[in-house]
């Protein structure tokens, strides 16, 4: 396949390379806007990139009302332009006539106004769009899409902007692998964490809190859980656990610079005619601890761990499930260093996240983020040096990066990690930020070995990122069939019959219960049957039948979730089985 790039070179790609799909869904949106050109005339057009497995475009269409019913004529005019294999060429303009070719499009002349140098545009049949590239060199390859789904989408991302209607789509080399995408989104929707998180009884949203979740018994369970393990390695790493206050002075959020950069987006109140604000974030609350005494260098590097509970204002079109709340747990830690720990420090980091993502079989990538253009504090030589010290972290530890340019924090660059589940979406999920700039802000120090003041350097890092988001991504990534160390049931016990077998089935559950294991005994009148299908609908781990045999043989047979085998062993047995795979943490 014969790609065009931004400075007209043509390079040859084979359809099993990941930038050719990229490539083909870059183009099937330009088609896209074609045909939204043919049918609404009057439609303006923002932005239309490729994204993973799709592409999407945003559409200012005036007066006009979408519908996702609208797309099967969009869809037949899409087909319709590609079956005459047209052409893309590329443009080179000035800016002059770029801005004339597009003079009856605002968001096109808004992005032109801020090129300042000469401006690409590719050309299909009677559509010309503003765009670097890269394209396919012809349409006739855009066969196989479909388009999925409408949203809204404020210009520029801005809220203050007019919003735009987004349409989704996703483009493929062959008709099977378009098949099999939709299937997988299919699943998608199956696993959603919303409906699974009602249908298990995992967590609630309320109107009177938007944003605010509820924690339910079984949620609390698994959160329980997740708490426990994340305690129980950080104390293997060396860290101290602490709580810092959930609401703090105004005085404070403006030396670490938050108020400046953040405070549209916390929450305020006055107390003794003073200003506070809940804690968007933790850091400043354990460099207060940090300052509480004196520090050798002996002493470093100190590790502070924190389940810290804030609260960030989000707008309210913008909440979703656990994935965008308003209340949530940052499970943070800040980590006072010498320069001399640096790189071994962050070693230690990449270690304990390959352990704990290890646990729940997620694959992750880092992209390092560099310094934003503007807004960020502090020189641009401590920036320089701290991604250079992130740089080579990541080449130590054999951790392969890309470079994200500009998105750091306001206060230093920083590791993202981006986890992928088991349907192979991308999520945002931990990080590692690397503060040169707090540290002097708040005058920490410590003692070096003559007896000096030296600055330390602050290293701010999150594993999950957030219980709650990360809560939610484990529910859509396990199904809601959590591993036996997480579910909130790990076994449903069934009597065949109550008049012959409830006894013992009671004697098991205790003995269980006194093991540590979470058993449900289902002693109700419905036929074993049901009760057997609705263990499964709880995705309740192990389901274990009692009938005669089992109760004379001091045996139980049970069956895992999601299988059809049904196993017969003595009790013994099965104590120590499903022991060890709740001790041991097995997926």
């Amino acid at each position: 396949m014969k790609v065009q790039q931004h400075d007209g070179s043509v390079i040859e790609l084979k359809q099993s390379d990941p930038q050719a799909l990229e490539v083909l869904n870059h183009s099937t949106s330009h088609l896209l806007a074609e045909a939204i050109t043919e049918l609404y005339p009057k439609a303006l057009f923002g932005f239309g990139p490729a994204i993973e497995n799709g592409f999407y475009y945003d559409i200012d269409f005036g007066d006009e009302n979408i519908t996702d019913a609208d797309f099967a004529a969009i869809e037949k005019k899409m087909r319709e332009l590609a079956g005459k294999d047209e052409k893309i060429t590329r443009e080179l303009v000035s800016k002059e006539e770029a801005l004339k070719v597009f003079s009856n499009n605002p968001y096109k002349v808004e992005l032109i106004e801020g090129i300042n140098e000469d401006i690409t545009l590719f050309k299909q049949g009677n559509f010309t769009d503003l765009c670097r590239g890269p394209h396919i060199m012809s349409t006739g390859l855009i066969k196989h899409f479909k388009l999925l789904s409408l949203a809204g989408a404020y210009w520029r991302g801005n809220s203050k902007n007019k919003q735009l209607t987004r349409i989704y789509g996703t483009s493929w080399f062959s008709e099977e692998d378009l098949k099999n995408y939709l299937n997988l989104i299919e699943e998608r929707k199956k696993r959603d964490h919303r409906l699974l998180g009602k249908q298990l009884e995992l967590f609630m949203l309320s109107e009177y809190g938007p944003g605010l979740p509820f924690w339910l018994p079984n949620g609390m369970i698994i959160r329980e859980q997740l708490e426990k393990m994340w305690k129980e390695i950080h104390y293997r790493y060396g860290y101290q656990v602490i709580d810092t206050p959930i609401m703090l002075s105004k005085e404070l959020w403006e030396i670490s610079g938050h108020w400046d950069h953040y405070h549209e987006n916390m929450y305020t109140t006055m107390v003794d005619e003073n200003q506070f604000a809940i804690k968007p974030m933790n850091c400043p609350g354990a460099i207060l601890v940090y300052k509480n005494s004196l520090h050798s260098y002996k002493d470093l590097p100190l590790r502070y761990a924190e389940l810290g509970h804030v609260h960030r204002h989000e707008a309210s079109g913008a909440l979703n499930g656990l994935f965008r709340v308003r209340s949530f747990t940052q499970d943070d830690a800040h980590t006072m260093v010498r320069r001399d720990q640096l790189v071994d420090e962050i070693n230690s980091i990449l270690a304990l996240y390959d352990e704990i993502y290890s646990l729940f079989g997620l694959d992750y990538k880092i992209e390092l983020s560099t310094r934003p253009e503007e807004g960020y504090i502090g020189d641009i030589e401590i920036w320089n040096e701290s991604e250079k010290t992130l740089k080579e972290a990541c080449e130590k530890s054999g951790h392969e990066f890309k470079i994200n340019p500009g998105d750091g924090a306001f206060y230093g660059p920083k590791l993202d990690f981006k986890v992928k589940d088991s349907m192979n979406r991308i999520w945002q999920c931990g990080t590692i930020q690397l503060d040169m700039n707090l540290p002097e802000r708040f005058d920490c120090f410590y003692i070096d070995s003559n007896g000096e003041k030296v600055r330390p350097i602050m290293l701010h890092r999150a594993c999950f990122g957030s219980l709650e988001r990360f809560f939610g991504i484990i529910i859509e990534h396990f199904g809601g069939a959590f591993p036996t160390w997480l579910a909130p049931t790990q076994v449903a016990l069934l009597p065949v019959n109550n008049s012959f077998h409830l006894e013992h089935s009671q004697k098991l559950a205790k003995l269980f219960q006194e093991n540590g294991i979470r058993v449900l005994l289902d002693d109700g009148n419905d036929k074993l049957g049901y009760r057997m299908r609705n263990a499964q609908m709880k995705k309740i781990p192990y389901t274990i039948v009692i009938g005669d045999n089992e109760r004379d043989q001091n045996t139980v047979t049970y069956r895992k979730y999601g299988q059809k085998e049904q196993i017969t062993v003595p009790t013994e047995e099965f104590l120590n089985l499903i022991s060890n795979e709740i001790k041991n943490r097995i997926r």
